[in-house]
């Protein structure tokens, strides 16, 4: 019996400068564990004319983590960060009960070719700290564990499996993982997991109960302790999961809130320009329509 739940295929969405993979929230899962938005950004090239930028926008109840697999992005928030983040470093980003921040192309990039491609992903916070302080915390490729295990590479982004433990101030129990590998290899990894899991495939394809499944698949586990596939040559794949929450998880635009009353509080605070401001920057992205429900 197989244990895939639900298939989610990449749908594409429209975030200014280009198409991206939508893989959560999807209609008949919301979250998984306490992953509750997940974007595949690119491949794409840009031209000398074109640019990554997203003009200062808020957040609230969430931490925001940006992968990169090819590019650069210059993060600055209403705390006062600036950082650029580069291929296999990890910018998490934890909104609490609000923050602004902008996304761009940095400077040194702007008129040349260049490319993006990456992940981005929401985290959404426990019920008990939705209201706790923003922070920041900015972590470099050689401090995410990684290891080798019978000719399969991981690597530990965020949370804790495997006897490991991320750097990533996460609030949750939760894990994202990167396995990567060559030669064909069958995989029997959940005794590591908890929670509800999925598992994306970035390239390459697994079978799992006689199906091949391929790129841009996102793949449900009925029970993460029964996690076990066939990683097909020159795969990589990524690896979602952890304990889901006992309430459920509103989302708006880029707010999320386990009530109604704090989106609508955080709406009305963008609207009056309240949120601290991004330094040297005086542009922002409006509040979409108010005919938009909150879901």
């Amino acid at each position: 019996m197989s244990n895939i739940q639900l298939i989610i295929e990449e749908r594409p969405s429209d975030i200014g400068n280009f198409l991206v993979g939508r893989l959560l929230p999807f209609r008949e899962k919301r979250l998984v564990g306490p992953f509750c938005f997940i974007d595949h950004m690119g491949p794409v090239t840009l031209n000398e004319n074109e640019n990554f930028d997203i003009p200062p926008h808020p957040h609230i109840g969430l931490s925001t983590l940006t992968f990169l697999f090819e590019g650069a992005v210059m993060h600055r928030d209403g705390l006062g960060t600036a950082v650029e983040i580069k291929p296999g470093q990890v910018n998490w980003m934890t909104a609490g009960k609000g923050i602004a921040h902008s996304e761009r192309t940095p400077e040194y990039l702007r008129g040349t070719v260049k490319n993006m491609h990456g992940l981005q992903i929401w985290v959404a916070l426990p019920k008990h700290l939705e209201q706790m302080e923003p922070e920041f915390f900015h972590a470099d490729g050689k401090d995410i564990p990684a290891w080798e295990q019978d000719d399969v590479n991981f690597k530990l982004i965020a949370g804790e499996a495997f006897g490991r433990k991320s750097p990533i101030p996460v609030y949750s129990p939760l894990y994202f993982i990167e396995i990567k590998n060559k030669a064909q290899k069958t995989l029997t990894i959940g005794e590591d997991l908890f929670g509800e899991s999925g598992l994306y495939i970035l390239e390459g394809g697994i079978e799992n109960d006689g199906n091949t499944f391929g790129p841009k698949n996102f793949l449900v586990a009925k029970d993460s302790k029964l996690c076990e596939f066939t990683m097909l040559p020159n795969s990589t794949v990524y690896i979602f999961g952890g304990e889901a929450f006992p309430e459920e998880r509103f989302i708006y635009w880029n707010f999320v809130a386990s009530s109604r009353e704090l989106i609508e509080e955080a709406k009305q605070k963008w609207l009056n320009q309240e949120f601290p401001k991004v330094p040297g920057e005086t542009d922002f992205v409006p509040l979409p329509p108010q005919s938009k429900n909150v879901k």
